[in-house]
């Protein structure tokens, strides 16, 4: 049986919303940084494969299991970016207002009707290093972004994006009303569901 898992993220937005969202499951999740891991080196060209990366390293630097998170936004009218390198946009450590500003700056002259969006998040939840068969999950909120930041809470780009169905971005959402629908809500609770009989 399973008593901790590491977190592969030094990431403290994705940190605390982790948290939220699991407060509600009996898991003892481990920030990496807790136990002395330094952050990976994301080589990977898709979501999929930077999680593996992050999940093996945290896994080999301590020997437990671990549960990595890549995660980011999907412009359509950008073909795609910044996607894998969402939270370096504007460059390394730069930060989200850095980021924001060159993502309006990027849809300047793009009308309302082509500034589709979404976020994606997959975790990837590995028992060992060695793990031959990582858990993949994901989730996915569609939306679009907006012209000017809205909204205090959240982190990374939800001052701009606004989700799909609601007249609000993602920043004017409690936490509650976020997590329930939000890319990282649906793949948590996905593992959630699955991770029991992973483990069996």
């Amino acid at each position: 049986m399973i008593d901790q898992i590491v977190l592969a993220s030094g990431n403290q937005g994705k940190l605390k919303e982790f948290a939220q969202i699991l407060k509600a499951y009996a898991i003892d999740l481990i920030p990496q940084t807790q136990l002395g891991v330094t952050d990976a080196d994301e080589t990977g060209l898709t979501f999929v494969e930077n999680a593996i990366i992050k999940a093996r390293h945290a896994c080999e630097a301590t020997g437990l299991p671990a549960l990595a998170d890549d995660s980011g936004l999907e412009v359509d009218a950008l073909l795609g970016a910044p996607g894998i390198y969402s939270a370096r946009y504007a460059g390394e450590k730069k930060g989200d207002n850095a980021n924001n500003a060159k993502l309006t700056e990027a849809l300047s002259n793009t009308p309302d009707s082509e500034r589709s969006a979404r976020y994606r998040c997959v975790l990837v939840f590995m028992r060992h290093a060695k793990d031959p068969m990582p858990l993949i999950c994901q989730g996915t909120l569609e939306g679009m972004i907006g012209h000017t930041p809205q909204g205090e809470q959240g982190f990374g780009y939800d001052p701009l994006f606004i989700v799909k169905g609601m007249d609000k971005t993602a920043a004017e959402l409690t936490p509650e009303e976020k997590h329930a629908i939000s890319h990282r809500g649906q793949a948590v609770r996905e593992f959630m569901e699955k991770i029991q009989g992973y483990l069996n």
